[in-house]
């Protein structure tokens, strides 16, 4: 049987870390926690468990989670953020793979708890992620905040049945802090790779946006909390844009 390495990247998680680590006992052979200096009781809750501490400063969600790779001592990774916890079907899968494991890294799907309710439509289901991987089998990409952990060429991906839960948001407030936060991360991510906004992109993208996710992706199943979930996807990719204006105006 393959041993795998837990590895959570972590800032003032406390709400959520509990439920994190709770879920990889019987499923991790060691757990990594990487924090960015939290201030309330992570580190704290991480003595609780069995769990390598170790502090290091946030470089950006890519850098962090490619850090913490490096860190651990098996073969095998399972990624995971401080607010995300394993379903019990997950949890299932994961052992089987562990005596059998045929592929070079496993996707599942994610489950987001919003305000309490399970969103189960728009762009947040099903929300794939690959977390379950081989050391060296890739690396994590993409566009910070958004990142993914992408494959090398020519290596095959399977699927795991269970979700990942993740506990996004408690309350509107934080959602809204949190929109503003990330489509600032996000425009001066796009102006380091010297991506550059318009009027057209300010107006075009944030209206296909909504639409896609409310219309196109049954966003309007979700009742309230998905119209309320739309909508903020309409606001983070004009605050994006917008932000992005502003930076080639005064930087460029």
């Amino acid at each position: 049987m393959i041993k795998i390495s837990a590895i959570i990247i972590t800032y003032n998680e406390e709400e959520h870390l509990d439920k994190c680590l709770q879920s990889l006992v019987g499923i991790a052979d060691e757990i990594i926690v990487v924090d960015s200096f939290s201030t309330d009781k992570t580190k704290a809750i991480c003595n609780t468990h069995q769990v390598t501490f170790i502090e290091h400063k946030f470089e950006g969600y890519i850098e962090q989670k490619n850090y913490a790779i490096n860190l651990a001592n098996h073969n095998y990774i399972l990624s995971l953020d401080g607010d995300e916890a394993l379903s019990d079907t997950l949890k299932t899968s994961i052992l089987k793979v562990k005596k059998n494991w045929q592929f070079d890294g496993y996707y599942s799907n994610r489950l987001n708890n919003y305000c309490g309710q399970w969103i189960k439509h728009s762009d947040w289901y099903p929300d794939r992620k690959l977390r379950l991987f081989k050391k060296g089998s890739g690396e994590w990409k993409g566009i910070n905040p958004h990142d993914c952990y992408t494959l090398k060429s020519g290596l095959k991906s399977g699927f795991l049945k269970g979700n990942l839960l993740h506990y996004i948001y408690r309350d509107y407030k934080e959602h809204n802090l949190k929109v503003e936060r990330f489509s600032t991360i996000a425009a001066e991510a796009y102006f380091k790779l010297g991506k550059k906004s318009s009027l057209i992109k300010i107006i075009y993208r944030p209206i296909w946006a909504f639409f896609k996710a409310y219309f196109l992706r049954l966003g309007f199943l979700d009742g309230l909390n998905g119209f309320v979930i739309c909508v903020q996807t309409y606001n983070v990719t004009f605050l994006k844009y917008i932000k992005l204006y502003e930076l080639w105006k005064t930087k460029a």
